[in-house]
């Protein structure tokens, strides 16, 4: 087997004599049987050390046999400490004694002991290594402990795992192509062992064999792995490219970048995306954009809530984010969402928080310019004006774009797709026609309306007509114009200030098709910077 990154950061730790490490991995036996193949890699781990694995439950164990049946953390510390042959102790869910549980503080006993042992493990050249599920480091060890990255499952281990799972099955229930079986392989990439066992295990029982139908299944337990972050929502949607009105910039800019992330790209030598911020006048496409990009994409979507992000005890928002990363990389190829991502960052310099927000929003930062997982990050927001100048500058995003108020085209497409997908749907005769004419008018009728606001008067005008027991009429839809107040009447001069600071720094998402004809309130020849992504 080929030495894995792991094995060479673990082994080179070991040979320094370091102390004290932390893993935090749920696959403790994944864990444990990884360090003891490197332990038995003369190559890697030049002098001979034992490996002792303690619990609370069973004590310390080496070679599958109880050698100690101490259960008290500090006797256990002990042990260790004053073990004539050097070794390698995994001491299990040390996080509990660390202060992981909600309302408790560190055992200071234990930290002490920790402490005094420090210079009897170094030297004796002795390693404890902290394997939890958590990630907790009291304060008091912050300059002790290493944290040692733990990866899960390799493509190449799972496909040792589904080999074995199907080893035992009749030739015949394997219905699935070698390129298929690859595809399931590849899709099973950021579950751990327990979870791609359990995925492909349903599916084949489920189907009663193996076929390509358990790609679904295996996004299904993805779906569970995501909903038990807490702070990442799995957004399912039915929405597609061509259910956004307009923004045919924006939209082609994102159909060029399509397959991105399969091997032909990186064959071509094409890196994978980093993202998209996307800011503009609320209402005009922002969030409809990032539903429909799972389509365009075929990529699993989740959205990143900055609210759960800054909940909890002290120092859960730093774990919180940390969990979110690593959770859009275990699935990726993925689609991260921050919607309204000036809400979570815009007040990283302020001391009222005691520096949380600073911190929270360093790592987001550190990791969108450093990621190499194809995570592609799209930020929607609308006060750009508030979010740091870090955020936005070259390589944390490949583009920023700017949505304006729709144009006389757009707003024309925009009512197309809503009368026309609500007629359509439709028992009832309704009375009006989708003539180019009447989307004209209708179009012309609300200069300065935002999509949500287009949308809005068209339900409004199904209401009138189901009140008065008949179909929809133009005239339903017309009054309703007239009876509402957009947005760029309410918000003039902030759209304007919109427009002004855009005009400098974003791509317009409008095409130049559609800017070619601009009206009113509407305008946005001072939106943006005119770039266009014609296919």
């Amino acid at each position: 087997m080929a030495i894995s990154s792991f094995d060479k950061n673990f082994s080179n730790l070991v040979n320094a004599g370091f102390p004290y490490m932390y893993i935090q991995s749920y696959e403790e036996d994944r864990v444990v049987q990884a360090i003891s193949r490197v332990l038995n890699n003369h190559e890697l781990v030049r002098t001979p050390r034992e490996l002792y694995v303690w619990s609370e439950t069973d004590g310390f164990i080496t070679d599958g046999k109880r050698v100690r049946e101490t259960r008290q953390p500090v006797e256990a510390i002990e042990f260790a400490a004053n073990a004539e042959k050097s070794g390698v102790y995994i001491f299990k869910d040390f996080h509990i004694y660390f202060g992981a549980e909600r309302n408790t503080h560190p055992d200071h006993v234990v930290i002490r002991r920790l402490r005094d042992a420090l210079p009897i493990l170094k030297a004796t050249r002795k390693s404890i290594v902290f394997l939890s599920p958590r990630l907790a480091i009291p304060a008091d060890m912050e300059k002790e402990i290493s944290v040692v990255d733990f990866p899960l499952p390799t493509e190449e281990e799972l496909k040792g795992l589904l080999d074995e799972l199907v080893s035992g099955l009749n030739p015949a229930a394997v219905r699935v192509t070698p390129e298929e079986k690859r595809e399931l392989t590849r899709s099973a990439l950021g579950l751990t062992m327990q979870e791609a066992e359990n995925a492909f295990s349903r599916a084949i029982v489920a189907q009663r064999g193996l076929t390509k139908e358990a790609v679904a299944v295996i996004h299904e337990e993805k779906n569970q792995v995501v909903r038990k972050t807490g702070v990442l929502e799995f957004v399912h949607s039915n929405l597609n490219i061509d259910d956004i009105g307009g923004l045919e910039n924006l939209k082609n800019w994102l159909r060029k970048r399509n397959n991105s992330w399969n091997e032909r790209a990186k064959a071509y030598g094409l890196p994978a995306p980093k993202g998209v911020l996307i800011t503009g006048v609320p209402g005009c496409g922002k969030s409809l954009t990032a539903k429909a990009m799972s389509a365009i994409w075929n990529l699993p979507l989740l959205k990143l809530d900055m609210g759960r992000i800054f909940g909890g005890i002290v120092g859960s928002s730093e774990e919180n984010i940390r969990k979110a990363i690593q959770t859009a990389e275990a699935i990726a190829p993925s689609i991260l969402w921050v919607d309204e991502i000036e809400k979570g960052f815009a007040g990283t310099k302020s001391d009222g928080d005691s520096g949380t927000a600073a911190r929270v929003f360093g790592t987001f930062l550190t990791w969108m310019q450093d990621k190499t997982a194809p995570v592609f990050v799209i930020a929607t927001s609308n006060d750009i004006s508030s979010l740091p100048p870090e955020l936005l500058r070259k390589g944390r995003f490949d583009e920023i774009f700017f949505v304006d108020l729709p144009t006389l085209k757009e707003r024309e497409k925009i009512f197309q797709l809503h009368l026309s997908k609500r007629i359509k749907n439709s028992e009832i005769a309704h009375e009006i026609t989708l003539d180019r004419e009447t989307l004209h008018e209708l179009a012309c009728a609300s200069d300065g309306f935002s999509g949500a606001e287009i949308e809005q008067a068209v339900i409004s005008a199904l209401y009138e007509a189901f009140f008065a027991e008949r179909g929809l009429r133009k005239e339903d839809v017309l009054k309703s114009i007239r009876e509402s107040v957009a947005l760029s009447v309410t918000q003039r001069e902030q759209i304007l200030a919109l427009r002004e600071w855009a005009s400098k720094r974003a791509v317009l998402a409008t095409a130049r098709d559609d800017r070619e004809e601009m009206d009113g309130a509407a305008k946005v020849t001072q939106g943006g910077r005119i770039i266009d992504y014609d296919l």
